[in-house]
């Protein structure tokens, strides 16, 4: 979620932002965590503070973290089902936090399965801390600014990938990428806070249980990316808004096109969704 500096109550955008934390748990349950970003007084960690472990989102959210989710411009959730890494150690849960040589690295999620094989003999990545292939995508991209370097990172991916991730020393900003197959759906609601999920759907839901309004829900096309959140300036407030955005062409395996990847989602959203796939299939080797 980026969070409008104009919105009258932040309670409301901090209900919608758990409450699709709880939805998706659905698409995961092995871990789950939240990260909290801006710079706000308490958040600490230099404004970054995040709070991951096993089990479904409702296990690690905890009451007393509603008062910081108010006060941060930006937060991220996550829920894992684990394909690759071992769900049990800590290290492979999200939020990750992922360093850069000479910038403050990013925090980011993933949801999907790559070729980490293959990233790994072709780019020179420092050694793995976890045993996900989210890493090595993370890794990649930390330190990536400009739209065609983003870009670049996401055409060399193989693979169902939907990412989120926030540059740290820009923690209003956040990245948003749909490659290959896995489902990533962005809403703007009445106040002007961004919000994205894996599942149309959830937002529908949002706008039934909580005070919420959306006016844009949209499904993002896979090769889509785009950066959104507001430009930090001295004595400035802006809406958020799309700030940057590109395309680029995914790639995934034969094996990826699953009917899990549209788990929970409506027999309308999900027709809707494989009408518009236009990813290309890597090849198979044959031995």
């Amino acid at each position: 979620m980026v969070r409008s500096p104009f919105a009258d109550d932040p309670g409301r955008a901090s209900d919608a932002f758990v409450t699709l934390g709880a939805l998706a748990e659905e698409r995961g349950t092995d871990s789950a965590g939240v990260a909290l970003l801006g710079g706000w007084p308490g958040l600490g960690h230099d404004g970054c503070r995040v709070v991951k472990g096993r089990g479904r989102f409702s296990a690690i959210w905890r009451t007393e973290l509603l008062a910081e989710l108010d006060r941060a411009p930006v937060a991220l959730g996550h829920t894992r089902w684990a394909t690759q890494g071992s769900p049990v150690e800590p290290a492979n849960a999200s939020p990750m936090l992922v360093g850069a040589p000479g910038a403050a690295g990013i925090v980011a999620t993933h949801n999907g399965d790559v070729d980490a094989g293959a990233l790994r003999s072709r780019f020179a990545l420092p050694a793995p801390s976890g045993g996900t292939d989210s890493e090595a995508v993370f890794q990649l991209l930390a330190g990536r600014r400009d739209p065609s370097g983003v870009t670049g990172v996401l055409e060399a991916l193989v693979g169902r990938a939907a990412l989120a991730w926030v540059d740290r020393d820009r923690p209003t900003q956040v990245h948003l990428a749909r490659a290959a197959l896995s489902p990533l759906a962005v809403a703007v609601d009445a106040e002007q806070n961004i919000y994205w999920a894996s599942n149309p759907r959830w937002f529908r839901v949002v706008q039934r249980y909580t005070r919420v309004r959306f006016v844009t829900i949209v499904m993002l096309r896979e090769g889509t990316y785009m950066r959104v959140g507001t430009e930090k300036a001295p004595g400035r407030r802006d809406r958020p808004q799309v700030l940057a955005a590109a395309s680029f062409v995914p790639t995934a395996r034969p094996a990826d096109l699953d009917d899990r990847v549209w788990t929970g989602f409506t027999d309308t959203d999900r027709a809707r969704d494989q009408a518009t796939l236009h990813h290309r299939l890597a090849a198979v080797a044959v031995a």
